[in-house]
Order: structure tokens, then C-alpha cells, then sequence
């Protein structure tokens, strides 16, 4: 229960911090949300491995490193606490938060963009995190941090840089439940979808000392 819990405060402070910073404009809202995954990462790594994100949980479930079981509660603790923070988020601010694509950009061009991101991050937290060669590390933090750091700059105004089901989810599931509709969702499912496995295949390869 505690990894369960761990992963609702981390992805719950993950989603409210993105929610705000967005509705707030500030140009320093992208400074705010990475800071507060770093943190949230240093936080409950040692916990529950800090996933905060099903494209990670999935990646670890199919290295062997977490059980079918704990996998599916991971997801619904992700999924259900990104909900609650954007309904919080949206009673602060007036307003919900909904993914969306940037100007001109094609499905197709989001659909790449948050794939290979995607592929980045669970490669980076699989290997910097859940591996043996590198268990007890300090900067673990660091690597994931600055892998979301350097995706969002690079996809910044293309695909909303979620790089993140969650983050898709919960906006989403709660316009839903508000009368709006399908949206772009999709694309932070499917993107995110088209990499999860190749990352956890690639760890299998590469890494020999499990």
C-alpha cells in the first residue's frame, strides 16, 4: 500500500503543479513542473521507483521488475489521481486543463514526437533507477529530470509535451465527465504506446548484469 500511496502523491503533485503552471501563463511554469518532478522523484524513488507515469510502470512490468497486480494498481493510482488533481486544479483556477495540439501540427507529428520521448524517458528510469549496475545511485533524479526537461523544451508547442498517459488521462477523463468530448487523447496513449515495449526491449539487450 505504501508504493500505491507514494504514487498518488507523486503523480497527484505532478498533474496539480502542470495544471496551475499552464492555467497561470507564466513563462516560468515549464521551471515549475520539472522541479516538482524532480522532486517528487527524490521523494518516492526508494519507495515505489517514483513511475508516476504508466508508460514507466508498463516498461518495468516487462523487464520483471514489478508483478502484473502491482502494475494494474500502480495504473489506477496514476490514472485516478491525475483525475483528482485537475478537478482540484480546475475548482482553483476556473478553468480545466485539456491537452491540445499546437498550431498547424498533424496527429501524426505529435504521435512521433511523444513516442521517441516516451522511448527516452522509460529508457532513462529503467536504467538509471531499476538497474542492478547502477543501484544506489544519488543521480537518478537528475537524469530523469533533465530527460523531461530537454523533451519539453524540444516538443514545446508541438504536442504538449506530455510524455505521460496520466497527464493525458486525467484532463481528458475529467473534460468527459463535463460534457466535452474525445479530443486528442488518443495521441498520448497510442504515441506513448508505440515505444513502451521497445524501451523495455532494449534494456533487456543491453543490460547483461541482471
Amino acid at each position: 500500500m505504501r508504493k500505491y500511496l507514494t504514487e498518488f502523491i507523486g503523480t497527484f503533485f505532478l498533474v496539480f503543479t502542470i495544471a496551475l503552471a499552464v492555467a497561470s501563463g507564466s513563462d516560468m511554469a515549464p521551471i515549475a513542473i520539472w522541479v516538482m518532478l524532480m522532486v517528487m522523484v527524490y521523494m518516492g524513488g526508494h519507495i515505489s521507483w517514483a513511475h508516476y507515469n504508466p508508460a514507466v510502470t508498463l516498461g518495468l512490468l516487462m523487464r520483471g521488475k514489478i508483478s502484473m497486480n502491482e502494475s494494474v494498481m500502480y495504473w489506477i493510482s496514476q490514472v485516478l489521481w491525475s483525475l483528482v488533481a485537475v478537478a482540484i486544479a480546475a475548482g482553483v483556477t476556473g478553468g480545466a486543463l485539456v491537452p491540445a495540439l499546437g498550431e498547424g501540427v498533424t496527429s501524426m507529428n505529435a504521435i512521433i514526437v511523444e513516442a521517441l520521448f516516451t522511448f527516452a524517458l522509460v529508457s532513462v528510469v529503467i536504467n538509471t533507477a531499476a538497474t542492478k549496475a547502477t543501484e544506489g545511485n544519488s543521480y537518478y533524479g537528475l537524469a530523469i529530470w533533465f530527460t523531461v526537461m530537454a523533451a519539453a523544451f524540444a516538443a514545446w508547442g508541438i504536442s504538449w509535451w506530455a510524455f505521460n498517459p496520466a497527464v493525458g488521462l486525467g484532463p481528458w477523463l475529467f473534460d468527459l465527465l463535463n460534457g466535452g468530448g474525445f479530443g486528442h487523447v488518443w495521441i498520448y496513449l497510442v504515441g506513448p504506446l508505440l515505444w513502451w515495449v521497445l524501451a523495455a526491449l532494449y534494456h533487456g539487450y543491453a543490460v547483461r548484469d541482471e
